[in-house]
């Protein structure tokens, strides 16, 4: 990894490939760069392939002090223009579709003409899962509530990479992280009640593809094609899969399903 400082701080990266496109992946909270180590080298046969880190996510975890999306859309935005990266297609994961879908904005369609996210929970904010961010915001039981939802996440696979994705990479993320990545994405959900819903507000609109894996529902699924029949920029692909993370445990249908909708 390279690192590069912008805003006041140290990011790390990695940059390869060649191709008239160039995708920029972008992790979740408490999450980097390796939740995409089974996919780069196939992307990279066909094009320009940039992973970055977080602000507070480079393999130091320095920062400069508390930050939000906010500061997470000025940051890939810096590293873009220092870059001279003149049009990308930012590919996300998980919670880091808030700022993806906010750098998209920012750059305008010229400069992102389309953008991926990668199993973003769709659904609005229900009760269960503002109580799960809350409770994972409180000092005495954030880490009861980080490791309920390890459980669940790793509960029906027996995948050694998500395995070490869940309980070694992103449980090496401190407390401080931990409830930051709580407390902005019940802030995003409070703001715009659903993904699709920021998603919807995205203007102008622009092919948006959305590949997951999970939760396995029809209603889940219908949800999606509901929207993208009154959207027809929006385009939901399931590929098979036990997890939240398509990218280590599915990373052929990964790669193809990307492919398949950059061109």
């Amino acid at each position: 990894m390279q690192t590069i400082e912008l805003n006041g701080n140290s990011f790390d990266y990695d940059d390869g490939g060649s191709g008239s496109q160039t995708l920029l992946l972008l992790s979740g909270w408490c999450q980097d760069h390796r939740l995409f180590k089974n996919i780069v080298d196939p992307l990279r046969e066909k094009y320009r392939v940039i992973r970055l880190d977080w602000r507070g996510h480079n393999a130091a975890r320095t920062h400069n002090g508390d930050f939000n999306v906010d500061d997470q859309i000025n940051d890939v935005v810096a590293f873009l223009d220092a870059k001279g990266i003149n049009e990308v297609i930012p590919v996300s994961t998980s919670h880091g579709g808030w700022a993806n879908i906010g750098v998209t904005q920012r750059l305008g369609i010229e400069r992102a003409p389309k953008t991926i996210v990668f199993d973003w929970l769709m659904l609005s904010a229900f009760t269960d899962l503002m109580d799960a961010l809350r409770k994972s915001q409180e000092e005495g039981t954030w880490q009861e509530g980080r490791d309920g939802l390890f459980r669940e996440w790793v509960s029906n696979t027996d995948n050694q990479d998500v395995i070490d994705h869940v309980w070694n990479e992103m449980a090496s993320y401190d407390p401080e992280m931990w409830i930051r990545s709580c407390r902005e994405i019940e802030r995003a959900y409070a703001k715009w009640n659903s993904p699709l819903e920021r998603i919807a507000a995205l203007t102008p609109s622009r092919p948006v593809a959305h590949i997951y894996s999970q939760p396995i529902s029809v209603d889940y699924d219908n949800l999606q094609l509901d929207f993208a029949k009154k959207n027809a920029y929006f385009k939901p692909i399931k590929i098979v899969g036990k997890t939240h993370f398509p990218t280590l445990e599915s990373p052929k249908e990964s790669v193809q399903a990307i492919m398949n909708f950059v061109g």
